[in-house]
C-alpha cells in the first residue's frame, strides 16, 4: 500500500464490529513487535469482540486512510476506565496502541490522541495513563512528546489468578 504523506488524509472514528479482524491483526503485531509475544488467536479475537460489543469494557478508536466509511485502518488505540478515589475522577488508560509501520511518523498517533483527549474532556475524564515496555524507546519518545511523563509507578501483574 502506498501510504499518503499527510495525516490530513486520515480520519478517526470509533472502532466497529466490522473492524474486528483488522484490530485483532494489529494486536498480534503489537504483541510481537513490543514484547516478542505470540498471542492465542482465538482468545484475542474473543477479547476484542467482547469489547466491541460492550462499551462498558472499553472502546477502540481507529485511524482510517481515505474514506472514513470504507478506507483501510492504519492505527488504533483502546481506552479503558479507572476510578480514582484519591482524585474523585476517572482516568482513561490507553492500551493496544498500534500504528502500521509505514504510517509511523506521519501524525497518526497524534490524531488518535487528540480524539481521545476531546472525548475524554467531554466525558469529564481527569487524566490519561498508559504503560509502555521499558525498552520501547521509540514509543517512549512519542509519548513524552505528546505530554506524558513518568508517573513514578511500576506496573505489576499476577497471572493467572
Amino acid at each position: 500500500m502506498n501510504a499518503p504523506t499527510q495525516a490530513a488524509e486520515l480520519s478517526i472514528r470509533p472502532g466497529r464490529l466490522d473492524d474486528l479482524a483488522q484490530i485483532v491483526e494489529f494486536n498480534h503485531r503489537l504483541a510481537l513487535e513490543s514484547e516478542n509475544k505470540s498471542l492465542d488467536h482465538a482468545t484475542l479475537t474473543k477479547g476484542v469482540e467482547a469489547l466491541l460489543r460492550d462499551p462498558r469494557l472499553g472502546r477502540y478508536f481507529v485511524a482510517v486512510a481515505g474514506d472514513p466509511a470504507s478506507g483501510p485502518l492504519v492505527g488504533q488505540v483502546m481506552t479503558t476506565e479507572e476510578w480514582s478515589d484519591w482524585r474523585n475522577g476517572l482516568f482513561w488508560w490507553l492500551q493496544s496502541v498500534y500504528v502500521q509501520a509505514d504510517w509511523r511518523g506521519r501524525g497518526v498517533f497524534r490524531l488518535l490522541l487528540n480524539k481521545v483527549v476531546a472525548q475524554g474532556k467531554a466525558a469529564g475524564v481527569i487524566g490519561l495513563r498508559l504503560y509502555v515496555e521499558d525498552h520501547n524507546e521509540r514509543a517512549l519518545a512519542t509519548y513524552r512528546r505528546s505530554g506524558f511523563a513518568d508517573a513514578g509507578y511500576r506496573v505489576l501483574e499476577r497471572l493467572p489468578l
